[in-house]
């Protein structure tokens, strides 16, 4: 019986060296422009400030118990903005060279309600500050910084320490204490915590709390600084720089009460900060391919996202190659309370869809995915289906995010093996795999305006 000669092939990783290091150059490229786009847009370019003069300003303003609509006439609100307002046009009607370099909002609830209900209160009383400010204020977007306290345990712990009139003061102080020192109260520790202070002593401390310090919880504050040209003089010298410094108190929500007016009712907010994440599969860091991604929230609880990865080496006197590249496109539903805080964090599932192809041979058998010689399309494994995932915060830009996908994964690969200097095609296979086709432990760092983890009592 006459024996069949192996047929001879060039597999991929002899004679494509030049397109795939285009490639792998071009990505790159890619790569560092858009990370130059994004810091430069997150960095906005500000004049010398040789010759010019910084300033800060600040105000608070108050919202109605479970509110978050402005009322302009509740504790003089539309009085203190209007005097910001006044001094910000001033001084840039006197200076065209005026520059707004950093804005910064805070918002806050007083803890009475569910913690959900408190974060999501304080989030629409920032922004409901920066809608009412942004119409008579041109601000770019880049330099606004949003702050949820939520409850703000902090706020109600350095008013019960200035107030000595506050029942079983002591007590309280001590129950507050750790919401305090913390760097983060997990939902049950908050609402624990919530529960024990209804309770002491029958509920007269916080009966007091409630109706004398809890008012001053329910606020927006608001933190510019800018910058105007100094006008020096010749003779005499130029009188210093006017600094208006924002005072620890305000920051830790002291607040100040004055004569209300009729009430004006601000509609909903209308700008909404941008959310957008860059990610690394850290498994696939582990395996030596590198890759990476990017996520965009497009708003309903809704984002979509686009992963590529590129692992080309080459060691050809051993015949050693680990080798797999290509990308997928998909799209997830976020829900759960954490997701209902803030976007891209929590649960979510998904949908997903990619190709790849690989060529994987260590001085035996190879394995190649799809067509010798050919493109990406020509060799490549379809890879589809449905993913369930969690994204964990770690710190203020970080999250970790877990996700595992079921599905299909499809199309031809070859066995070959290598002689002499040749490459013999064993056999060619088509997969039809049903599983798990998807495992991610990514590292995700935050982009965009807003887009930052916020810890519980306000610490970031």
């Amino acid at each position: 019986m006459t024996a069949t000669t192996p047929r001879r092939f060039t597999p991929p990783h002899l004679g494509g060296n030049d397109l795939n290091t285009n490639l792998l150059r071009g990505l790159t490229c890619f790569i560092v422009l858009l990370m130059a786009v994004i810091g430069s847009a997150a960095s906005p370019v500000i004049p010398s400030t040789s010759d010019r003069e910084i300033a800060t300003d600040s105000t608070e303003i108050h919202f109605h118990l479970s509110q978050s609509s402005l009322d302009l006439g509740l504790d003089g609100n539309g009085e203190r903005l209007d005097n910001l307002i006044h001094q910000l046009q001033k001084v840039s009607g006197q200076d065209s060279t005026f520059v707004i370099s950093t804005l910064r909002i805070i918002g806050s609830a007083s803890p009475e309600g569910s913690e959900a209900i408190d974060r999501q209160l304080s989030e629409q009383r920032a922004h409901a500050l920066f809608d009412y400010f942004a119409r008579h204020i041109t601000l770019p977007d880049s330099i606004t910084d949003f702050e949820y306290l939520g409850r703000n345990w902090r706020g109600l712990y350095n008013l019960v320490t200035s107030d000595s009139d506050v029942p079983s003061r002591n007590e309280v102080l001590a129950l507050l204490q750790p919401a305090v020192t913390a760097s983060a109260l997990s939902t049950t520790e908050s609402n624990t915590l919530l529960n024990r202070i209804k309770t002491l002593k029958d509920g007269v401390p916080y009966a007091y709390m409630y109706r004398q310090l809890f008012p001053a919880l329910r606020y927006s504050y608001l933190y510019v600084e800018y910058e105007k040209s100094i006008h020096r003089e010749i003779d005499p010298p130029s009188p210093k720089p006017t600094v208006i410094e924002i005072e620890e108190a305000l920051v830790d929500d002291t607040v100040t009460a004055e004569t209300a007016a009729s009430p004006i009712e601000i509609g909903a907010v209308t700008k909404k900060p941008f959310y957008m994440d860059l990610r690394s599969n850290m498994l696939f860091d582990i395996a030596a391919v590198p890759n990476i991604g990017a996520e965009f929230y497009l708003g309903k609880r809704f984002s979509v996202l686009a992963n590529w990865m590129y692992g080309w080496w080459d060691s050809n006197s051993r015949h050693r190659y680990w080798r797999i590249y290509g990308g997928e496109l998909g799209a997830r539903w976020w829900f759960g309370h954490k997701a209902a805080e803030k976007p891209l964090t929590g649960h979510h599932i998904g949908v997903y869809c990619g190709v790849l192809t690989f060529d994987f041979e260590w001085g035996g058998t190879g394995y190649m995915g799809g067509q010798p010689g050919g493109t990406l399309w020509d060799r490549c494994l379809v890879n589809s289906g449905i993913e369930y995932g969690y994204s964990l915060p770690i710190s203020k830009h970080l999250n970790i995010d877990f996700s595992i996908g079921l599905g299909y994964l499809g199309g031809n690969y070859i066995k070959y093996f290598p002689f002499d200097n040749d490459y013999y095609r064993k056999k060619e296979y088509k997969m039809r795999f049903f599983g798990p086709t998807k495992a991610e432990i990514s590292l995700v760092w935050l982009l965009g305006r807003g887009n930052t983890n916020i810890r519980k009592g306000g610490d970031r």
